[in-house]
């Protein structure tokens, strides 16, 4: 089993995921072989809060140019951490707003 510090990976800051912080939403870039249970328990894990539910998503990466040279980005897996009602916050998000 993986350290929580191995599953997820970096937050997502976009105006998209930001506006899910008012129904405790929150998005995390996380590892491409994670599970669903696995990012849970990292979440609960690493910030102290209940999840209710995670939701996630493969995003393939994107063609990039250099010149004449035509490459890939990465892809990578992202997941929605939804918390329950009764949870505190993630406090690293509380400052963006």
């Amino acid at each position: 089993m993986k350290a929580a510090q191995d599953i997820i990976i970096a937050p997502v800051i976009t105006e998209h995921s930001m506006t899910g912080f008012a129904d405790k939403k929150y998005t995390f870039k996380v590892a491409r072989d994670a599970t669903k249970i696995d990012i849970a328990r990292a979440c609960e894990e690493i910030f102290g809060v209940k999840v209710e539910k995670v939701n996630t998503m493969n995003v393939s990466g994107h063609t990039r140019r250099m010149g004449r040279y035509e490459g890939m980005t990465s892809a990578w897996k992202k997941a929605v951490v939804t918390l329950k009602a009764d949870s505190k916050t993630i406090e690293f998000f509380d400052g963006l707003m």
